[in-house]
C-alpha cells in the first residue's frame, strides 16, 4: 500500500482517539479511569502510528488493534498504549525506563509527557530502526539500546516509572529495585500467548512494593536471556 500523506490521516486518527476515549470509559470499573488526562489524550492525537507500522499495515494503522511489526512482535492495541500510559502518571519530569521498544510507537507517546525514556529492546534489528525513526520524528529525549530487558538500565536507575510491554512469567526484580520509591511499574504478567494480567505496581517512600490487577491483555512474551 502506497503511504498518504500525513493530513489525510486525520480523520481516521480523530476517530480512532473516539474510539478509545469510548473505551476507557467503558472499562473504568476495571482499571479505574473512566477518561484519559488531557496530556496523555494529546499525546495520543499527535503521534503518528502510521509511521510506525510496516509498509503493509499501514491501511490498519489507526485501528484500535495490535498489528505485527516484524520479528514475530506486535504494535500495541492503541486503547493499551493509552491505559499503560495513563496508569504511570508522568509529569514533565518524569524518567521512565521502557521495556520492549518495538516499533518505537509507545515509546513515542512516553517521549511526549516525559522528561526522558530509556528504552530497552531485545531484538537488535528493532532496536536499530525504532531509534532512527524516532530521530526522524524529532524525539530527542529517548536512549535506545538492544539488551535483556529483564534486567533493566541499572546505569540511569532509579526511574519514577517503568512499563514493561511484554509479558512476564513473574514481574523481574531487576525492574522493581530500579524503580524510584513513589514510582509506578507497569506490567503484564502471564503465559506466552494467553490471557495475562496487567499490573500495576506501586512502591511507596518507605520502599514497600503494593499492587494490583487492572486488566485481561495479550502480549507477546519477554524475551530474556538464559540464566
Amino acid at each position: 500500500m502506497v503511504d498518504k500523506p500525513t493530513g489525510e490521516y486525520e480523520e481516521d486518527r480523530r476517530i480512532l482517539l473516539e474510539r478509545v476515549i469510548s473505551e476507557t470509559r467503558e472499562t473504568a470499573g476495571l482499571t479505574g479511569y473512566a477518561q484519559l488526562s488531557e496530556s496523555v489524550t494529546r499525546a495520543l492525537a499527535t503521534v503518528p502510528r502510521h509511521r510506525f507500522v510496516p509498509a503493509a499495515q499501514q491501511a490498519w494503522a489507526y485501528v484500535d488493534r495490535p498489528l505485527p511489526i516484524g520479528c514475530g512482535q506486535t504494535i500495541s492495541q492503541p486503547f493499551i498504549v493509552a491505559l499503560m500510559t495513563e496508569l504511570l502518571q508522568l509529569n514533565p519530569q518524569s524518567v521512565v525506563l521502557e521495556i520492549g521498544t518495538g516499533s518505537g510507537y509507545q515509546t513515542a507517546v512516553l517521549a511526549r509527557l516525559a522528561r526522558w525514556v530509556y528504552s530497552v529492546e531485545r531484538i537488535p534489528e528493532l532496536a536499530t530502526t525504532a531509534a532512527a525513526r524516532l530521530r526522524e520524528l524529532g524525539c530527542n529525549n529517548v536512549d535506545v539500546r538492544a539488551g535483556d530487558g529483564a534486567l533493566g538500565w541499572a546505569e540511569h536507575a532509579p526511574f519514577d516509572a517503568i512499563m514493561v510491554t511484554a509479558a512476564a512469567a513473574e514481574v523481574p526484580p531487576a525492574l522493581v529495585r530500579q524503580l524510584k520509591p513513589g514510582g509506578r511499574l507497569v506490567v503484564p504478567v502471564g503465559s506466552p500467548y494467553q490471557t495475562q494480567d496487567l499490573r500495576l505496581l506501586y512502591k511507596d517512600e518507605q520502599g514497600v512494593v503494593q499492587g494490583r490487577s487492572i486488566l485481561s491483555v495479550v502480549f507477546v512474551p519477554l524475551i530474556q536471556d538464559p540464566a
